[in-house]
């Protein structure tokens, strides 16, 4: 046998062997498809129900459904109805100020939904009144975080415990920010200080009181009576404790250092991960209906704006050029 027949044969085994390769692919993928429909098939057998035993397991389920009411399984298990929605020009959680005090100057509104009330305006009336407003949300973006440390950014890495603090990535992703009230127009809010991402499901909305909201020495505090006062009818506390100076906290108030500590880049969009290991780079986010170009000078604690440019939509692009075929 000449060595051109012993090529071909080698040539042809190892396409034998590709082919038992595929084939047993396919086996595998069936058998594999096989067992799905099969457990499809077994799980409509195992819920099928005539008529009257359907109509009996309802029933029975409703009367479970009361009885386990006061569970201890259902009692861990909380759902809330969004009551509005908030509008902001951050469409993605990239770059979005960590703060809503880092944002005085971004506008945003928060939609009461129709669905909230049946006349949702006037759920808004007499809020005009304060200048600020707690607004408590949902992070809709993030998942729920089950680990009990994070890393928040000013530690430069160093986990803290999740409810230490203000980390959006929590075992519940509910949000609290603090905004100055711009004003009130029907069933709209507009607000500046904005920390939040487009689209954020609002679940409450809450005037600011100083005489409740800034820490006090209650000793020092008066009071008409042990009841609490009709909001707008509070009494006056100590000027000394409703106020912070240099931006400090209240003599009577601790917290952590690295909390105190800051730079001159507090509004820093960059995360962790992209400062330490990417620092003094170009870095690019999406504001609305911009893109921004930045060159970080982290020794410096300096920004410079490269490029400010629209966003394209493709969409309308194609549509665009679809129009402009026909």
């Amino acid at each position: 046998m000449c060595d051109s027949e012993i090529e071909f044969l080698k040539a042809q085994l190892a396409t034998a062997r590709s082919e038992i390769k595929n084939l047993r692919q396919q086996l595998s993928n069936l058998q594999h498809m096989h067992t799905k429909e099969i457990q499809n098939v077994m799980k409509i057998l195992n819920d099928y129900r005539c008529d009257g035993c359907r109509e009996k397991q309802q029933q029975n389920g409703q009367h479970q459904e009361m009885e386990g009411a006061t569970n201890e399984d259902d009692a861990d298990v909380c759902t809330f109805k969004p009551i509005g929605v908030i509008k902001t020009v951050f469409n993605e959680k990239r770059a979005v100020p960590r703060q809503a005090s880092l944002a005085t100057a971004l506008l945003s509104r928060i939609d009461i939904s129709p669905k909230t009330f049946n006349n949702p305006g006037h759920s808004l009336d007499g809020l005009e009144n304060f200048s600020h407003l707690w607004i408590i949300y949902y992070f809709h973006r993030n998942p729920n975080h089950a680990k009990a440390k994070v890393a928040p950014p000013r530690l430069g890495g160093e986990r803290v415990g999740v409810f230490s603090t203000r980390s959006p990535h929590r075992p519940c992703p509910i949000g609290l920010s603090l905004v100055q009230l711009d004003r009130v127009e029907d069933s709209k809010v507009y607000f500046l200080g904005t920390d939040m991402v487009d689209g954020t499901p609002v679940l409450d909305i809450k005037p600011y009181i100083p005489q409740y909201d800034v820490p006090v020495n209650l000793k020092e505090a008066e009071f008409l009576n042990s009841r609490e006062a009709p909001d707008g009818e509070e009494t006056t506390l100590l000027d000394r404790n409703s106020a912070t100076s240099n931006g400090q906290p209240l003599p009577n108030v601790s917290v952590p250092n690295w909390v105190l500590n800051s730079s001159s880049l507090n509004a820093d969009p960059r995360s962790v991960y992209l400062r330490t290991k990417y620092g003094s780079q170009i870095y690019t986010f999406q504001l609305g209906d911009h893109t921004v170009t930045c060159k970080f000078d982290d020794q410096n604690t300096t920004v410079t704006v490269l490029q400010v440019r629209d966003v394209v939509n493709f969409q309308e692009m194609d549509g665009e050029c679809s129009s402009s075929n026909e």
